[in-house]
């Protein structure tokens, strides 16, 4: 199933320099190819690298390039929806929902932006512990007055945190799964043991997601949802949006429980892609999304992390040098791509939930690589 040439974007002029800016403008020429990705090359490669194994569990595939929604694709097969359990069988297409588990993380990251440009949230150089005056005993403990907002927002706090080693499913020793038991999450974040200075290592952590979502709702007196719908969602023009929630204590899970559209979850690449600009409105400051996706980490593996957004490079065959990418990136297989220097936006959804995460990453790479990028 294809659509071609439908415009996402009312804002007709591009303005790329800030998103350059934040992934290294001096590696990244702003040089846009004149030809349209080719949406029957895309599909012809997609179909065979499906048939040969190389690509399984795609749930949707959608390609914009310069503001147009140029491919879109959708599959059927069995999914999950973020504490309901599973769904058999599902028909996907451009009205059926879907989890973007933690690409929810890079949607706050832009939320907390709006937000404290109409000064709701504290700045980055704020401390953490000053925000939560109800744990003062932890306040108190040595070090944590060193740790800031800055390092939630790239996951530097320097706190013990494991959700990586650890399946996702019942385990306790899963960060994320103890924090989704217990009785009172911020607690249970803020009084980890300092194990690393903090700013000094990547550790990857749906707890400072958490904090920053709470830090919204308490600077905006209102839910979590309600706000990203006012200043994001209904500006955008989206559909239905669901937001699962804790069930122990009601919290909405802000670092995996956002679900959407799969036209709608482009339309937020379309945003970061166009410099936060939407129909003639700035809608995330651009001095934000600097920020955002500047780097303010180098992980083990060698990528980089600025604010909730992954930042590295495509090195597929097909392209003359690595291309720069921003993303957000989900278990089973979601993701969000802006490749500024090419106007390109993909958004995928999957149903890979029990492959090993090294088996969604090659996946992922066929997509990118085998498919779309050659489509271009």
């Amino acid at each position: 199933m294809k659509h071609m040439l439908q415009s996402l974007n009312p804002t007709t002029k591009l303005d790329r320099r800030s998103i350059l800016a934040g992934l290294g403008a001096s590696l990244i020429a702003p040089r846009v190819a004149s030809a349209q990705p080719t949406a029957e090359e895309i599909a012809r490669r997609l179909t065979q690298a499906e048939s040969a194994g190389r690509i399984s569990g795609l749930h949707a595939l959608l390609v914009s390039r310069g503001g147009r929604l140029v491919f879109e694709h959708y599959g059927r097969g069995d999914d999950e929806a973020e504490g309901r359990g599973p769904l058999a069988n599902v028909v996907f297409g451009p009205d059926v929902p879907h989890d973007l588990r933690s690409v929810s993380k890079s949607v706050i990251g832009l939320a907390y932006g709006i937000a404290l440009a109409a000064g709701k949230v504290p700045p980055p150089e704020a401390k953490l512990y000053d925000q939560f005056p109800q744990y003062a005993d932890l306040a108190r403990e040595a070090g944590r007055d060193r740790i800031a907002i800055h390092h939630v927002l790239s996951m530097t706090l320097g706190l013990e945190w494991d959700e990586l080693t650890v399946p996702y499913g019942d385990d306790l020793r899963n960060s994320e799964i103890a924090m989704e038991a217990a009785p009172d999450r911020f607690r249970f974040i803020l009084e980890r043991p300092i194990v690393a200075e903090s700013g000094t290592k990547w550790t990857y952590c749906g707890g400072a997601t958490a904090i920053l979502g709470r830090l919204i709702s308490n600077g905006t007196g209102e839910d979590l949802l309600a706000y990203c719908r006012r200043v994001l969602f209904d500006p955008l023009g989206f559909g239905p949006v669901d937001w699962a929630k804790g069930v122990g204590d009601g919290q909405y899970r802000a670092a995996s429980g956002l679900r959407l559209l799969p036209r709608d979850l482009l339309k937020i690449g379309e945003l970061v892609r166009a410099g936060g600009a939407w129909g003639g409105r700035q809608i995330v400051p651009r001095d934000w999304l600097t920020r955002v996706l500047a780097p303010a980490v180098v992980m083990e593996n060698g990528g980089r992390y600025g604010y909730q957004w992954y930042l590295g490079a495509s090195f597929a065959a097909v392209l003359p040098h690595p291309e720069r990418w921003a993303a957000g990136i989900g278990w089973g297989g979601q993701r969000l791509y802006v490749f500024p220097a090419l106007d390109l936006v993909v958004a995928q959804y999957c149903g890979n939930y029990d492959k090993p995460a090294a088996e969604q990453r090659r996946i992922n790479d066929a997509i990118i690589d085998e498919v779309v990028l050659p489509g271009i």
